[in-house]
């Protein structure tokens, strides 16, 4: 079974409710991708940027009890980064950030199959490059790479400035999930699904998520995929599209294990070569997957995706 390699931050989530009360949750939009992986049962790593600190303990150990391994490079820094999260009545979340990040310099395996970023730390300037030049050599090595932006307007700038640098991850990777809130901020004025056919010129994958309004998918051969999102009473949204791109990850391949073992060769066929082959079916029974662990993601408190035994129980 391939590998997946998970880049960019960890932090602690603060989470506010309306009552006053104050919670803390292990967090970061990477770092929950990759507990999301671990507990639907994949070989996952993280690396990230946190400190040896007891809030950097909590996150390791919260990790580790989801199978995630924690890259040892990542213990670098001086502090480990916060998010604090004020819940509104319905149970959205806004959010205030104190990030520390650095990319440390990691090699690719060759057991690695699938890498993924997103979020503030792939866009920040001082860890941008860093992280292009990591993704390129990834490819390079025959991994397929995936993207979420993820983006928080409070802590990243200007949209103008902050495009350039999506659009070339975007251009790097070969599947992309974005939220409709994203495309608000990122392309002003424009139909989310023209923006998910540009992006989708050149045979990508590209997932606009919509909340309650469902999902749109345009496949790599240009069909649109409509899924409509499952009724659910909402707890909060805290980690509801991380919980869904790590579904999304996690059923991206094991539809390309289906193609590698019985369509492809006998063996293990590379993870993008069988990406290539998953049809707009497939893509459909995936994400219709995804959009029920989101649901039950937002059905509870945090960050706290499903388990396998809890997917298909």
């Amino acid at each position: 079974m391939s590998r997946f390699l998970v880049v960019g931050e960890a932090l602690i989530d603060v989470v506010r409710s309306t009552d006053g009360r104050s919670v803390e949750h292990p967090g970061g939009s990477p770092a929950n991708v990759a507990l999301g992986l671990g507990r639907l049962g994949q070989r996952v790593e993280l690396v990230t940027w946190i400190g040896e600190d007891e809030r950097g303990q909590a996150i390791r150990a919260h990790l580790e009890d989801s199978g995630v391994g924690v890259h040892p490079a990542s213990y670098s820094s001086e502090s480990t980064s916060v998010a604090i999260a004020t819940l509104n009545d319905g149970g959205a979340a806004d959010y205030e950030f104190d990030v520390r990040y650095q990319l440390p310099r990691v090699e690719v395996g060759d057991d690695v199959g699938w890498v993924h970023t997103g979020s503030i730390a792939a866009v920040d300037a001082p860890s941008f490059e860093a992280t292009a030049d990591l993704l390129e050599r990834a490819q390079a090595a025959g991994a397929v790479i995936t993207y979420d932006p993820n983006l928080r307007p409070s802590l990243m700038g200007e949209p103008a400035e902050v495009r350039p640098r999506v659009e070339r991850l975007v251009a790097i990777a070969d599947v992309v999930k974005v939220s409709d809130e994203d495309l608000e901020w990122l392309r002003p004025g424009q139909d989310p699904a023209d923006v998910a056919a540009e992006w989708a010129d050149g045979g990508r994958i590209v997932v606009v998520t919509r909340g309650g309004d469902g999902v749109l998918a345009v496949h790599r051969d240009g069909a649109r995929v409509d899924v409509p999102a499952p009724r659910v009473d909402v707890v909060d949204t805290v980690g509801a599209g991380d919980s869904f791109m790590g579904g999304l990850l996690d059923g991206l391949a094991r539809h390309a294990g289906v193609w590698a073992g019985e369509r492809i060769s006998e063996g293990e066929a590379e993870a993008r070569t069988a990406l290539e082959a998953l049809g707009v079916e497939d893509l459909r029974a995936v994400l219709e997957r995804c959009a029920r662990i989101a649901a039950i993601t937002v059905s509870r408190a945090g960050a706290n995706p499903p388990g396998l035994d809890e997917l298909e129980g």
